[in-house]
């Protein structure tokens, strides 16, 4: 690993600021993912600023009926807050589908949110990876790509967004806020916040340079069974394959939305019209653009098979 500084910031206007005005600095909460990266020298920042002390810890009440989850709130916390599990439980159902228990004690809620977006090939320092080296190629496209994007992939990037957290939130209409490095405040829709990779696949957010996520809200509870299920090669530890979180009103309309198949959560709004037909018919439009490779065209009938269990599910 190699050598940088580190400080303790006193406020999220202060961090924000610091970031901005440092060359190669990186905020640090839990760390779960980028120590790991520092350690394999992918991430190499100078700087470290700890937001630690922050004061974002906190889960209340909103106004309108909904629930502003600060951007330190530990992912076991969140999942096993009462209010949480009554009114969102696809979100506290994602979050126990991710990583291991000792990961969720550590892993914050914009931590979970800002995880980089990568494959086995981004590990691997020895291949080109347009993540780590814009420019370079992308070993996953012609390689094993079992584990990639189906969808909304380029011919840059095949890599699929890791987080459950995410997939759940995108579901809720979840919106984050956020402040600039001026002070100024801005909440992003959670549509808004992943992009797709495109040309440029090593800018995986939204967010500006120095930008720091204070909270995600959760509007107003909307209801319905809710479900994630999450399919992947074994029981703990590891990335989706595919998953589904899926939100279903007694009359058969809802919203679903899922990970392990493209590089930012998947959600087509205009599908969830078809969900009284069933999961083929969602399916059909939430992959109308899909471009599988041969090792991973499984994933598009597994989507299917695994939102059709749901929809049983919440049939009875």
């Amino acid at each position: 690993m190699r050598s940088f500084s580190y400080t303790r910031a006193q406020s999220p206007a202060e961090a924000a600021s610091a970031a901005a005005r440092t060359e190669n600095a990186k905020f640090i909460a839990g760390g779960t993912n980028l120590l790991d990266l520092m350690k394999l020298e992918i991430e190499t920042p100078a700087h470290l600023i700890d937001v630690n002390g922050l004061a974002l810890d906190r889960i209340e009440e909103t106004p309108d009926g909904g629930l502003r989850v600060g951007a330190l709130v530990r992912n076991t916390d969140l999942a096993a807050d009462g209010r949480v599990r009554r009114d969102y439980a696809v979100l506290s159902r994602a979050l126990l589908a991710g990583a291991s228990g000792q990961l969720r004690n550590k892993a914050t809620t914009a931590g979970n949110l800002l995880q980089r977006t990568r494959c086995p090939y981004f590990y691997d320092t020895n291949l080109p990876c347009n993540k780590r080296k814009p420019g370079s190629g992308c070993a996953a496209i012609g390689g094993a790509s079992r584990q990639h994007a189906v969808v909304g992939a380029s011919e840059a990037c095949i890599a699929t967004h890791p987080s459950d957290m995410a997939v759940a939130m995108r579901a809720l209409d979840a919106t984050v806020e956020t402040i600039r490095p001026d002070g100024a405040v801005r909440s992003i829709p959670i549509a808004e916040l992943h992009r797709l990779p495109g040309d440029s696949p090593e800018i995986e957010t939204t967010l500006q340079p120095g930008e720091l996520i204070t909270a995600v809200v959760l509007p107003k509870p909307v209801g319905g069974m809710q479900a994630y299920r999450k399919v992947r090669d074994r029981a703990s530890y590891a990335f989706a394959l595919v998953s589904v979180a899926a939100i279903v009103q007694p009359d058969g309309t809802g919203r679903v939305a899922l990970g392990g198949v493209a590089h930012k959560p998947w959600r087509v709004e205009a599908a969830e019209a078809e969900m009284p037909r069933g999961a083929r018919a969602v399916t059909a439009k939430l992959f109308a653009d899909a471009r599988p490779t041969n090792d991973n065209a499984f994933k598009l009938p597994l989507a299917e098979r695994t939102l059709a269990a749901v929809l049983r599910e919440a049939r009875g």
